[in-house]
């Protein structure tokens, strides 16, 4: 496994942010470095007060409610306390939410820049959901 796995997290399905968070903890868990970018639809989920649910987009979406599976924000809680993974949003899609750094989650680290981002995931694996 790479020494440093870089994620970013633009849609907003549930089947997407689960296996994001998912591959989050479990290479947190194993040492390796790990940063998420959340942007876009993915972005929504960590802002304080809104409480939309993750819109499944297949049948075992639709099933993972009922088998009890640790909710994808739970998991990227889990991969910052097993591995010290960071967890960004992305700086332009918080400008056009027109939210500022109060109204990010607890487990959001901060507002981060694409650029800045990208240079930061420089040599690492680069994982797009």
């Amino acid at each position: 496994m790479s020494e440093r796995l870089s994620i970013v997290c633009v849609s907003g399905a549930l089947e997407k942010m689960q296996m994001a968070a998912n591959i989050a903890a479990t290479a947190a868990a194993c040492g390796t470095e790990v940063y998420v970018f959340l942007s876009m639809n993915a972005l929504i989920y960590f802002i304080k007060g809104r409480s939309e649910q993750a819109p499944a987009e297949g049948e075992l979406g639709r099933l993972m409610s009922h088998k009890n599976v640790p909710p994808f924000k739970r998991l990227f809680e889990q991969a910052k306390e097993l591995g010290g993974a960071k967890l960004h949003a992305c700086s332009m899609a918080m400008d056009v939410l027109g939210a500022d750094d109060e109204a990010l989650d607890a487990a959001i680290d901060g507002r981060l820049g694409l650029t800045s981002f990208l240079s930061s995931a420089a040599g690492g694996q680069l994982v797009v959901f």
